[in-house]
């Protein structure tokens, strides 16, 4: 690209919601760990340079401290959180730590109009989550913002393009945040925004020619939309070289693998099927703990590819996968110390005895930004906007034991559930929506008699990107519809609730 800025990650959960939001603005932007050298990074084009959140505190007795020489490339310079403190402190600021920790939402007073703060007005709803506080700033910087509960929101350098913020305004909590983005992309760092999806179809393509050569590619269909448009992006760079397998793992909804054989085959991909439901199930035999349960799943993902590979009348080197920017931040940071809130199949490498390396196309991308890719490769509509769905399926949506009646049992609950959300036309309005079967059972009566029988629990969010998620409010009397729906007509449940949790604190998968 052209331009971009780039971001030190200190291990923030919302690293990668900063690059995102700067991709809404149509600027590129890379993420690089936070102790990134500045002699080992290409700096063409680089325009401004922000510095993320953290767990961890200025104060500690190892703080996390980037290469000093950032501070001297004559960059636009942006402090988030533990970066606005990182910058204060390193001047000769004092950090301390708050008397109560500011978490949620927060109205910022203020105080300058500088180019940061142009069109944003005081009384701004913004977004807080720190445990310290900014108490004295250097000499040389200036105060921009506060708050009725901190002194230091945001400031800025008396002389050079360097600004602090105590809030977060990646998350879509804070009122005028992408505002905020946009002014210092370009207002400050002088951006054009000449990034779009055409752009990244244009590099990725590339990319993956010249990653792959002349090799072949076997691809982990899953049915869902990252790896269909991962897919389509294959197909697009390498055509006959790209060997697509779909596995009916036993975990699927209803009907779906023959489902997504027929819409493979009208998009116009080879596809080979293989049904390996039995090899899961004895893999999942005996395992309740969830990362028990993930782990098992994508090892076995790995043995099936092996098996299918060589059928393949060619040497195979690589496996793709649509692993997205979510599954890698849940998972382990690649990029700094950000916690892991759970592993993914499709996260963390091969084992060394597979002789294959990765291609991870959409590896950089939201899931609305796979979407908005895969509109422009021409994927159908319908096929873009399905829902979110669990690279393990539903072993992780049947909690505790795995077994193929509990599995029959929740992919009847699952279908009836959808198919009400499509006929109330109200699919379309939900992010994602699952049924999840508990490890529970509970008393109930039917026809005069006494039942204990399986509970089920439904979940449906909104969402623009899977990294915060609201619980859908849905219309009078749905849910007790499709309540009466599933115990009368799936054996075995007798009970249905709705989970009203948001993201954050719960996740949108109970597993």
């Amino acid at each position: 690209m052209s331009e971009k800025i780039l971001i030190l990650d200190f291990g923030s959960q919302y690293t990668q919601l900063i690059a995102r939001r700067l991709r809404e603005l149509n600027v590129y932007c890379e993420i690089l760990p936070y102790h990134s050298p500045t002699n080992s990074i290409d700096l063409h084009g680089v325009k401004g340079l922000i510095l993320s959140g953290s767990p961890a505190s200025v104060r500690q007795e190892k703080p996390l401290i980037p290469d000093l020489n950032w501070l001297n490339m004559g960059l636009p310079i942006l402090g988030i959180c533990y970066g606005a403190q990182w910058l204060a402190h390193t001047h000769g600021g004092i950090v301390a730590a708050s008397k109560h920790r500011e978490y949620g939402r927060a109205r910022v007073e203020v105080l300058d109009n500088n180019a940061l703060f142009a069109q944003i007005q005081s009384g701004s709803t913004v977004w807080m989550s720190h445990g310290d506080s900014i108490q004295v700033l250097p000499s040389e910087f200036f105060l921009t913002a506060k708050t009725t509960d901190i002194p230091v929101a945001a400031f800025q350098h008396t002389s050079k393009p360097w600004f602090g913020l105590q809030f977060h305004p990646e998350v879509v909590h804070s009122q005028d945040g992408l505002l905020l983005l946009r002014n210092f992309a370009f207002q400050i760092c002088g951006c054009s925004g000449d990034w779009t999806e055409g752009h990244f179809i244009e590099e990725i393509t590339e990319k993956i020619r010249s990653q792959v050569g002349a090799d072949h590619v076997i691809l982990a269909l899953s049915g869902g939309v990252d790896s269909t448009v991962a897919a389509i992006l294959l197909n697009k760079a390498i055509g006959d070289q790209l060997h697509c397998i779909f596995v009916d793992n036993g975990l699927l909804r209803k009907g779906e693998a023959e489902q997504v054989m027929s819409t493979y085959s009208e998009l116009g991909l080879s596809v080979s099927c293989a049904k390996a439901g039995p090899l899961f199930f004895d893999a999942l035999s005996g395992k309740t703990e969830p990362e028990a349960k993930r782990k098992a799943i994508g090892e076995m993902f790995i043995r099936v590819f092996e098996s299918e590979a060589k059928a393949i009348p060619y040497p195979i080197h690589w496996l793709a996968q649509g692993t997205i920017y979510p599954d890698v931040i849940e998972s382990v940071s690649v990029t700094g110390p950000s916690v892991t809130i759970k592993s993914h199949h499709n996260v963390g490498g091969l084992p060394a005895a597979m002789k294959m390396g990765l291609v991870e196309p959409l590896r950089s991308l939201f899931k609305d930004e796979v979407r908005r890719v895969g509109k422009s490769l021409g994927i159908p509509h319908a096929f873009i906007n399905r829902h979110p769905f669990p690279g393990p399926g539903l072993a992780i949506r049947c909690l505790g034991a795995i077994s193929p009646e509990n599995i029959a049992m929740l992919q009847e609950a699952d279908a009836i559930y959808i198919q009400a959300l499509r006929e109330a036309n109200l699919y379309d309005s939900i992010w994602q929506a699952a049924a999840i079967l508990l490890p529970v059972q509970s008393v109930g009566v039917m026809g005069d008699e006494r039942t204990y029988e399986k509970v089920v629990a439904l979940r449906a969010v909104t969402s623009t990107d899977g990294m915060t998620a609201d619980v859908f409010e849905f219309p009078e009397g749905f849910l007790r519809e499709v309540a009466n729906r599933i115990i009368n007509q799936v054996r075995g449940i007798n009970r249905v609730v709705y989970d009203v949790s948001s993201k954050p604190p719960a996740t949108i998968e109970w597993e």
